[in-house]
């Protein structure tokens, strides 16, 4: 294999079908840029793939020529720059096939969450969706994908029946089950490690309505609503989904009015039941503290972005996340002192939140996998916009005093696609359990022995 200015010559990728790109082609900043814009990827060339035959041409030529390989499909999970190698685009695979008879979904490996939704919604299906059906299906789904659905239907990758993968090898396989059960349980959580996801076909849930939307109340009162709410998730039943958030939002015009520009503190509700249970369930946080916006309504699924009205255009985010043991009251002032009203109006980060696990989350898949949150009672996630510096700077400090002071109430691990940017392999490791990392390390030394799968959130061959 011939090289030009240190590139491996392109001619075997010339069977591709979609683009094949270079730095300094026109096309090329559209397609590296993902959602995540604090991930600005410079790979030596990033391939726009068309169908699983372009994956198996570039994972082969990637095989034969030692080039490392990424992929990305909307980029929400980007944390840290793609530098060098390959890039495999996958956002042109958008194809969904709904089977109301089975309530399946086969998915292609660049489609949304809101792909899923507009094909299952006409047989009054849903797809098992996280808090934004901009994100896409697959990488959610690698990461074991936590649904706003979770208490009552568990993680998204139990959902799962079947993937095609291209392994490093540059064979496309089908596992399930029965077929390649080992790589079935590395690809449902354990993230991109050991193959390029084509496809795959998860079940749906019968579910065209939902009851959700959010509680704010102005952040002076966000103790108040926390302390309520806090007390409030130990009684409610295993179908009441809810998440507390203090949010600083700028002024921006994404952001509705009343809220734009505000410091709230918000309980965000999901529940899949009759909406007059629902609110019943409800009104002992609306008495807690003064509400003054109020969006919990009774929506098609379809309006799911209504509830957590997560940001819709890209924008450079830093997020992190923390699996938590439960919600001490000490756990409770540690995190007010950190993102309550005590932080100040310059504090930096956008969103602070405590979600609510247990119910189904707790409970094992019915087919092993390698989703490893099932023993923590909360999950504390942030975000923070890092635009430049000296924001930047300050979103990163903001982050690291947050998790510091909540690590005696965490579990030690964290959620892979929330984890944020990964360090060294101590760090990465926290998110599976010791053995669950040990296990994905082995499966990694079976079908990635030489570590072409090394960007994002890898993990080291055994």
């Amino acid at each position: 294999m011939t090289t030009t200015h240190g590139t491996p010559d392109l001619f075997a990728l010339s069977d591709i079908n979609g683009p094949v790109l270079r730095p300094g082609d026109p096309a090329y900043a559209d397609e590296v840029t993902g959602f995540n814009l604090a991930a600005l990827h410079t790979p030596d060339i990033v391939i726009g793939a068309t169908g699983p035959d372009d994956i198996v041409t570039a994972m082969r030529w990637a095989k034969a020529t030692g080039t490392p390989v990424a992929v990305q499909a909307t980029g929400h999970g980007a944390n840290f720059p793609i530098e060098h190698g390959l890039l495999i685009n996958t956002s042109r695979m958008t194809d969904v096939q709904t089977d109301p008879t089975t309530r399946t979904a086969t998915v292609a490996a660049g489609a949304k969450w809101s792909d899923v939704i507009s094909a299952a919604a006409p047989h009054g299906l849903a797809g098992l969706c996280g808090t934004s059906t901009d994100a896409g299906v697959v990488g959610y789904v690698l990461g074991g994908g936590l649904p706003v659905l979770g208490r009552a239907y568990g993680y998204a990758a139990d959902l799962v029946r079947s993937m095609q993968v291209v392994t490093p090898d540059g064979h496309l396989r089908e596992t399930d089950p029965q077929h390649e059960p080992e790589l079935f349980w590395a690809l449902r959580g354990g993230k991109g490690n050991v193959g390029i996801v084509t496809s795959l076909v998860t079940d749906l849930l019968p579910l065209s309505r939902l009851y959700g939307g959010g509680l704010h109340t102005p952040g002076e009162h966000a103790a108040d609503l926390l302390r309520a709410w806090s007390d409030w998730t130990r009684t409610v039943p295993d179908e009441m989904c809810s998440m507390f958030s203090v949010l600083r939002l700028p002024p921006i015009p994404q952001i509705p009015e009343p809220l734009r520009g505000g410091f709230w503190g918000r309980v965000a509700i999901t529940w899949p039941g009759d909406p007059a249970e629902g609110e019943a369930l409800i009104a002992p946080l609306r008495r807690a503290a003064p509400v003054a916006v109020d969006t919990v309504e009774d929506m098609e699924f379809a309006a799911l972005d209504r509830i957590h009205m997560e940001p819709q255009d890209p924008l450079p985010a830093r997020e992190c996340c923390l699996l938590l043991r439960d919600l001490s009251p000490d756990a409770l002032s540690t995190f007010l002192e950190q993102v309550g009203p005590a932080a100040g109006p310059d504090y930096p980060l956008l969103v602070a939140s405590l979600r609510h696990m247990g119910g189904a989350l707790a409970r094992p898949s019915a087919v092993e996998d390698a989703v490893c949150a099932r023993d923590a009672r909360y999950f504390m996630e942030s975000v923070g916009l890092m635009p430049a510096p000296p924001v930047a700077e300050a979103v990163e400090q903001a982050t690291r005093r947050l998790y510091t002071a909540m690590a005696p109430y965490g579990t030690g691990h964290t959620m892979v696609n929330i984890h944020g940017t990964p360090g060294d392999e101590q760090d990465r490791a926290r998110a599976w359990t010791p053995e669950v990392y040990a296990r994905l390390r082995h499966d990694k030394a079976t079908y990635d022995p030489s570590n072409l799968l090394r960007y994002g959130h890898a993990v080291t061959p055994a």
